[in-house]
């Protein structure tokens, strides 16, 4: 019976890397992982809640240090917007603010130590939980799709129901002569479905990858703190190291994500 609870480095990544599930159907499609759910959801809550905390106590005087700091962020947010749509950016602006900062919650939870938070709900007598929304690719599938459907429907909004179908049969390649007209128009369309492909698949599978990968080598510095007093100060270095550049991927990560978002709304506003 010791031998089938011993903590071994697979079990001990395992462990870790198990979603609290629960099925809502046949198949593990229809299976939601509450642990992503619940986490993104209160990161959500608590973001907004932090910008209502600091309009409430806005002033139009000489702002305080949370005032600054915010509108600082939202003017950043405002101009990268600015840089690359020229239209009302009512929409796009508060869009990507709320996107970037939602995801750089979400990857910042990749900084609390996993065994802590582990034991500390172990203790409520839940032991399967990941605290890193963005670590899994369902999180970050929804978060791309989000995007994604809203391309499509400025791209709608914009062009007309038609302008966006003869775009999508009729770009990049035109469709004359009209003799090479079917040839043209299908090579049209493989052209622009891969496009629309490949936009919610880089998306979220870049911001995944870079999660995903992160999650997995702080487990690793933390298991050689096992290997004995040697082994604890090098994961502690090393953990330490990892972390302040980590520092810089989380914050990469959810900027390269508002970004791509600004840029794939802004391109269903313009024509080919």
């Amino acid at each position: 019976m010791a031998a089938e609870h011993e903590l071994t480095p697979s079990s001990y990544i395992g462990h870790h890397l198990t979603f609290l599930q629960h099925p809502v159907g046949e198949g593990s499609f229809w299976t939601l992982n509450v642990d992503s759910l619940v986490t993104a959801a209160l990161l959500g809550i608590f973001g907004l809640g932090f910008l209502w905390w600091v309009v409430r106590g806005a002033t139009s005087g000489v702002p305080n240090k949370r005032q600054a700091f915010v509108e600082l962020a939202c003017e950043f947010v405002d101009n990268q917007a600015k840089g690359m749509f020229h239209g009302d950016r009512r929409f796009i602006a508060p869009t990507a603010l709320t996107v970037g900062m939602w995801v750089l919650l979400m990857n910042a939870m990749d900084f609390l130590p996993v065994d802590w938070v582990s034991g500390a709900l172990g203790l409520a007598g839940v032991h399967e939980w990941r605290i890193v929304p963005t670590a899994d690719v369902n999180t970050t599938f929804a978060l791309a799709l989000s995007v994604w459907l809203l391309m499509i429907y400025f791209s709608i909004a914009v062009k007309g129901l038609g302008g966006w179908i003869h775009e999508l049969f009729c770009t990049p390649f035109g469709f004359k002569p009209l003799w090479m007209s079917p040839l043209l128009v299908c090579f049209n369309l493989l052209f622009n479905l891969v496009e629309y492909i490949s936009k919610p698949l880089s998306h979220s599978l870049r911001l995944f990858g870079n999660m995903y990968a992160g999650e997995i080598i702080f487990l690793l510095l933390w298991m050689m703190a096992g290997a004995g007093l040697v082994g604890a100060f090098f994961a502690i270095v090393l953990g330490f190291f990892w972390a302040v550049f980590h520092i810089l991927i989380v914050a990469l990560q959810a900027y390269i994500f508002m970004m791509l978002t600004i840029v794939y709304i802004s391109m269903a506003h313009e024509s080919h």
